[in-house]
């Protein structure tokens, strides 16, 4: 609780997104990368090549941009909201099993990209791998999640994700 209310505090006084607190199901992609999936996607009036994240989905409390998902955490049937949490360990694929979230910074190259998924829709998927129910989530392709804005090369980046993972879903600061 006190790890989400500093964050909450953090989130309001730094960035320009608004967040509100959800709890229930969400999708946690902070360690995943995602795949271009050929099709744009629309994010406050600009666009973006589109990608594709397999991310776990959690159970608990979650930060969510309101502003992208209607003001509402309930998500329609067969689909759960990609949102940001404080846990400090999650499935990570390959094996899907729990590990500790691993924070590391790198600097957007020409030919490097990174991916948002936070407060974006995601399909659940049928079958569980290894015991973890998982989502496939889509959200833009070099898009700051606090501004919704393009980021350029040259931007530091922070994700969970490891290094040499594609698009890694993160942010910019």
């Amino acid at each position: 609780m006190k790890k989400l209310l500093v964050l909450t505090l953090f989130c309001s006084n730094v960035f320009a997104a608004p967040i509100m607190i959800c709890n229930g199901e969400y999708a946690l992609c902070a360690a995943s990368g995602s795949t271009p999936t050929g099709k744009m996607i629309t994010v406050k009036g600009k666009a973006f090549q589109e990608g594709m994240a397999i991310c776990p989905i959690l159970t608990g409390r979650s930060v969510a941009n309101p502003a992208l998902m209607n003001n509402s955490c309930d998500a329609p049937p067969g689909k759960v909201w990609s949102l940001f949490s404080t846990v400090s360990e999650a499935p990570q694929a390959p094996s899907w099993a729990v590990a500790p979230l691993v924070k590391r910074s790198f600097t957007l190259g020409k030919d490097s990209a990174m991916s948002n998924q936070w407060s974006f829709l995601c399909d659940k998927q049928a079958k569980p791998v290894n015991g973890v129910q998982l989502a496939s989530c889509y959200g833009p392709i070099n898009e700051s999640p606090w501004t919704n804005g393009h980021i350029k090369p040259g931007a530091k980046i922070i994700t969970d994700a490891p290094a040499g993972v594609l698009n890694p879903v993160g942010g910019n600061f």
